[in-house]
C-alpha cells in the first residue's frame, strides 16, 4: 500500500474517532459537567486530521509543481 493510500485511510478512520469523541463529548455534558479528559478528547484526532488533511491537500499541488519542473 503506498504512503497516500495508507495516509487517507488513516484519515478516514480519525474522521470517525473524531466523530465519537464529540458525540461522547456531548452526552457527557448532557449529564452534568464532564472531567476534563473528556472535554479536551476531541483534540488529538482533531490535531491528527489537520496534518493528514494537509497532506492530502497539498497532493495535486506538488504533483503539479513535479510535472511542470520535468517539461523545463
Amino acid at each position: 500500500m503506498s504512503i497516500s493510500k495508507w495516509i487517507r485511510q488513516v484519515h478516514r478512520w480519525l474522521a470517525i474517532l473524531f466523530t465519537l469523541t464529540v458525540i461522547a463529548n456531548f452526552v457527557a455534558m448532557a449529564q452534568g459537567t464532564p472531567p476534563a479528559f473528556v472535554t479536551y478528547s476531541p483534540l488529538p484526532p482533531l490535531f491528527l486530521l489537520m496534518f493528514t488533511g494537509l497532506y492530502m491537500f497539498s497532493l495535486p499541488y506538488v504533483a503539479a509543481w513535479k510535472a511542470k519542473r520535468r517539461q523545463a
